[in-house]
């Protein structure tokens, strides 16, 4: 028992042993992996390639790379410099030639950007290439990557494009451009493909020649055919355009005006001729044109029913010229002028007070606006002028014209003016309406175009307004007074420059200027001179608008694009309105007949048209109205009879209430201009 017992230790002392053994082999191989100068390699990889801001893939070809790219590699550990130099490269895959780099090395070599010494080729196939001899900084090894991609295309820089050896930018309109003799010229950076000429588009179409130069690089355009004149054209080469190298454009789109066509556009005829035609076509918007159910004028060519009151007051001095002038006959006229008194005496009206507008047919007013839907003083004013020049123009000794004169007088003499001074205050008001009141509130107070409501309502039998009424609301006690000079002619009463030119016309289509005065102004230099500063202004062209000259001028309310404006020299955008020069005849004579014939010979294929000149036109923006407004052809045919024959004048002023009216608010009428009567 004693011997297996032994045998049992020694065993156990044997099996101790060899694990201790053990563990010291095991405790050397851990001292040796340890130790500094055998590192074990660490674990290595690419984070990210990028080149610019585009990722580059490994399983995707990347397109429209920038030829100046930088490459960023991304390494998860520190990379060692010498071995990246050795093992990173570009090649180009059309030639198979290794493209130059240079490196850079970032964030302790794990960030490595490289660049081309030189820009790479446009649309070309390129691989980056990281072999399998890249390592880290502590020699771990990289399986190698190939990164492939396409650079992006070239573009076709324009160089210049020139039209009629000026320069033609996109972003403004280059103008003046000769109409009939039209050069487009385009240089490229590069040489154009064969079939270019597809891709060079002038709108409106015009048909041109193409030549392109020796090099490639030009293109000129010349036209085959005149352009239209004060036009506006875009000019655009397609995007589409291609280089012979394959390079791309982004395509450009400039737009240039046309300058004038001085030609005449129509026969040249006598100036008697050409004023009897402009009268007798500007005529037929109130004869033919007029409303068939009550004869008066429409608001404008488009208005329907509806008709204008003021518009009608014009119209009734364009009958009575039309009938001294032969365009129809005096039974005709009187006839049409009797179906108009009819009409009128049975319309709405409030205090005798016609609206602005009222449906032709019915006589019910059509609002002007939300508030103004009841009674129009100044509209009516208008109207009363006109009614008292037709009394004036009929014979009493004739049965049927005496009918009319006393159904005008009847009309005439209810007109309540004095009810418009709003319980007695020392001004009139523009609008009275039966279901707003008083709520547009618009007190008539010069200067402006309403002059002729307060001579009116001042020679009312029954419902005159003291000379009070006159100085105080409408001379604002004097303040309408003026007396600046503005390129070189005195004002002496309104607003700087004058305003609109309608403020000489309106209130004087019946009366006359010539020798009116009162403590405010002599009202023939007021209008001369206002309209003198118009058309200077338009001479001078301080904003520099197309079409604006000695013989092109005219500011006034009218049509313009888009809407319907006031137009004067502190407010002008570029429209010019026949209206203004040619109803100034009578203070400017040479200056609107030059204007006249400018229109109708220049731009007659334009401006003229049913009903004569058409409203207006801005030259700057290539737009021509196509519409006629009764308030703007009225005080053409008038006041171009007031030049030729002063009738409308003459007979206005002989009416005794006129007179009477005018010596009561102060006027002197010594006339001292004779007129011509041809």
């Amino acid at each position: 028992m004693r011997l297996s017992s032994t045998k049992k230790s020694v065993g156990f002392l044997h099996t101790w042993l060899l694990l201790l053994g053990l563990l010291v082999l095991v405790g050397i191989a851990g001292c040796k992996d340890k130790s500094p100068s055998q590192p074990e390699p660490d674990f290595f990889q690419v984070v990210k390639v990028s080149a610019n801001e585009v990722t580059l893939s490994t399983s995707e070809i990347k397109t429209d790379i920038p030829v100046k790219a930088v490459f960023e590699i991304a390494f998860s550990s520190a990379a060692d410099t010498q071995q990246a130099r050795n093992s990173i490269e570009l090649i180009a895959l059309n030639s198979d030639e290794n493209v130059s780099l240079d490196y850079v090395f970032n964030d302790g070599g794990r960030q490595i950007e490289v660049r081309t010494q030189k820009d790479l080729d446009w649309n070309a196939d390129y691989q980056l290439q990281i072999t399998d001899e890249m390592q880290s900084a502590q020699g771990a090894t990289f399986p190698g990557a190939t990164y492939d991609f396409k650079t992006e295309n070239g573009q076709i820089q324009l160089q210049s494009a020139i039209v009629n050896d000026k320069s033609l930018a996109t972003n403004e309109v280059t103008r003046d451009v000769q109409y009939d003799q039209v050069q487009l010229e385009f240089t490229f950076s590069e040489e154009l493909e064969g079939n270019y000429e597809s891709y060079f588009n002038l709108s409106p179409t015009v048909s041109s020649n193409y030549q392109i130069s020796n090099d490639g690089q030009t293109v000129t355009m010349t036209n085959t055919e005149p352009l239209d004149y004060y036009r506006h054209y875009t000019v655009e080469v397609s995007g589409d355009l291609s280089a012979a190298n394959g390079f791309e454009f982004d395509g450009y789109k400039a737009k240039f005006q046309t300058g004038l066509n001085p030609n005449h556009k129509f026969p040249e005829i006598s100036e008697q001729e050409l004023l009897d035609k402009v009268q007798k076509e500007t005529f037929d918007y109130f004869w033919e044109f007029g409303h068939p159910g009550s004869g008066l004028a429409r608001e404008r060519n488009t208005s329907g029913d509806v008709v204008t009151i003021g518009g009608s007051g014009f119209g009734l001095m364009a009958i009575v010229t039309g009938m001294h002038r032969g365009f129809v006959s005096r039974s005709e006229g009187v006839d049409r002028l009797q179906k108009i008194v009819n009409f009128l005496a049975q319309a709405d009206r409030y205090h005798g007070v016609w609206p602005h507008w009222m449906n032709g047919d019915t006589g019910n007013t059509v609002p002007f606006s939300n508030q103004d839907d009841g009674a129009d003083l100044v509209e009516t004013a208008f109207l009363a002028q006109g009614l008292i020049t037709v009394r004036e123009y009929l014979d009493g000794s004739n049965t049927t014209e005496s009918h009319l004169i006393a159904d005008i007088n009847s009309l005439l003499d209810s007109i309540e003016w004095d009810w418009f001074t709003r319980n007695d205050q020392d001004v009139l008001y523009w609008h009275w309406s039966p279901n707003h009141g008083w709520a547009m509130d618009m007190k008539i107070k010069g200067y402006n175009e309403a002059l002729i409501v307060y001579i009116l309502a001042a020679s009312s039998k029954d419902y005159s307004i003291t000379a009070d009424v006159y100085h105080q609301g409408w001379a604002s006690s004097g303040a309408i007074e003026n007396g600046n000079t503005f390129y070189g002619y005195q004002l002496p009463v309104g607003y700087d420059y004058g305003g609109p030119l309608f403020f000489s016309h309106y209130s004087f289509l019946g009366l006359d200027p010539n020798g009116l005065s009162d403590r405010y102004a002599n009202y023939w230099t007021q209008n001369r001179n206002h309209t003198l500063i118009n058309r200077a202004h338009s001479v001078e062209n301080p904003n520099n608008f197309v079409g604006y000259s000695a013989d092109s001028w005219g500011l006034t309310a009218s049509d313009e694009p888009g809407g319907y404006g006031v137009h004067e020299p502190t407010h002008d955008n570029g429209t010019i309105t026949p209206t203004a020069a040619l109803s100034s005849m009578p203070y400017t004579p040479e200056e609107s007949k030059k204007a006249m014939r400018h229109f109708y010979y220049v731009l007659g294929d334009k401006l003229w048209g049913e009903y004569g000149f058409r409203d207006a036109f801005n030259p700057t923006r290539g737009w021509w109205a196509d519409s006629y407004l009764a308030i703007d052809q009225g005080p053409i045919i008038v006041m171009i009879e007031n030049y030729r024959s002063g009738l409308l004048w003459d007979l206005f002023m002989a009416a005794p209430e006129v007179q009477a009216g005018l010596n009561k608010l102060d006027f002197t009428t010594a006339k001292t201009l004779q007129q011509s009567y041809n």
